[in-house]
């Protein structure tokens, strides 16, 4: 057997090894590593408004996997943080009153119906319920 007979079987075998792991790996790059997550169930958290984010009209925050915003008029708005496309956590945008993801633009309106894709399942809203300054987030 030549030099070049032999690099060139050692060639063909290493490359009958590696192919199937290459594919595997641009396969699994197709998917997204931000895989949208369930929303979060049996809430019942409390959050106190007079200080942070939720201080101010048009603040929002993340906590426990929920977006907790608080609208210019005063009212405050709970949905799951997570995008249902990719799973990015989406952000409150208060001159809209609508919630975007920041990755591919979804958009939600305040009560986490898709208003434009690519998502295109709504995010679970939550209830609150504000007592003097402490608000209730819960299922």
């Amino acid at each position: 057997m030549t030099r070049k007979d032999f690099f060139t079987r050692v060639g063909f075998g290493a490359a009958t090894l590696l192919i199937p792991a290459c594919i595997g790996g641009l396969a699994s790059s197709c998917e997204s590593e931000d895989s949208p997550s369930a929303a979060p169930t049996n809430v019942d958290f409390t959050l106190d408004t007079a200080t942070g984010s939720l201080a101010a009209n048009g603040g929002f925050l993340v906590h426990s996997g929920i977006v907790v915003a608080r609208t210019n008029s005063g009212a405050f708005l709970a949905v799951s943080a997570s995008c249902t496309h990719e799973g990015t956590n989406v952000n409150y945008n208060a001159s809209g009153n609508e919630f975007i993801c920041p990755n591919h633009g979804a958009q939600f309106s305040s009560t986490g119906v898709v208003t434009q894709g690519p998502a295109s399942t709504n995010l679970h809203q939550y209830n609150t319920s504000l007592d003097g300054t402490l608000l209730r987030v819960f299922s």
